[in-house]
């Protein structure tokens, strides 16, 4: 009987009539709306088909199940962790916008998976050294998310580090802030010299106090080691 009841609450998703370009829209509600139902089902075939129907020929379907492949990573990147070689072979694609949500979705999938995303680290660097703001800003995500597992830490912070230092004036107080929480006593003087070197970069006042912000507290976890 829970059975049955269960069946009538979470009807099967068809994808091919619920994203934005099957019914006419043009914008990303549908998508997101898309996203967060197949959550709320757990619906892992759902998420099948949506791989599959982006790498159809129908470039608005693409683009579509794209989105919404990130939407539902962004908030449960369990259900789309399986595919990250799925993702890892769209960065080559020529479509920037279908790159940066690869690389999005890779962002969220290495919180959950760092082990399988961390193979092709050389491969993501060098997507994001030619790529738009969104996608550095995601290889930095990933970076942070290799961070947090003590056996790539020394690989991953010195790269991190060496970005902040060319990182743009627009981008550093967030990217600053986000690598804060990762930064190991060995690179913690290294993280500080940086950003007192390119505290004037930031492009207003605003962001260059956010800067100043992180040089306070990593100064403060600095004093701390010394006299622990």
């Amino acid at each position: 009987t829970s059975f049955i009841k269960k069946s009538k609450l979470m009807p099967k998703i068809n994808i091919h009539e619920e994203i934005a370009s099957a019914i006419g829209r043009r914008d990303e509600v549908p998508n997101i709306e898309l996203a967060i139902k197949i959550i709320a089902n757990n619906d892992t075939d759902a998420v099948r088909d949506l791989v599959e129907l982006a790498k159809g020929k129908n470039k608005n379907a693409s683009s579509d199940c794209i989105k919404t492949l990130y939407e539902i990573g962004e908030r449960k990147p369990a259900l789309i962790a399986d595919y990250y070689a799925f993702f890892l072979e769209l960065l080559d694609h020529k479509n920037n916008r279908i790159v940066w949500g690869a690389m999005m979705a890779l962002d969220y999938i290495s919180s959950v998976d760092p082990k399988n995303v961390f193979t092709y680290l050389n491969k993501i660097l060098s997507i994001a050294d030619q790529g738009s703001v969104i996608t550095k800003d995601h290889a930095v995500g990933i970076l942070i998310n290799f961070c947090k597992v003590p056996e790539y830490l020394n690989t991953a912070l010195p790269i991190l580090l060496e970005m902040l230092k060319t990182a743009a004036g627009n981008q550093l107080p967030k990217y600053a802030e986000n690598t804060l929480p990762v930064v190991s006593s060995q690179f913690n003087e290294q993280f500080i010299t940086i950003l007192h070197n390119r505290v004037h970069d930031a492009e207003t006042e605003s962001k260059r106090k956010r800067i100043e912000k992180v040089i306070a507290k990593a100064s403060k976890a600095k004093h701390l080691i010394v006299r622990n």
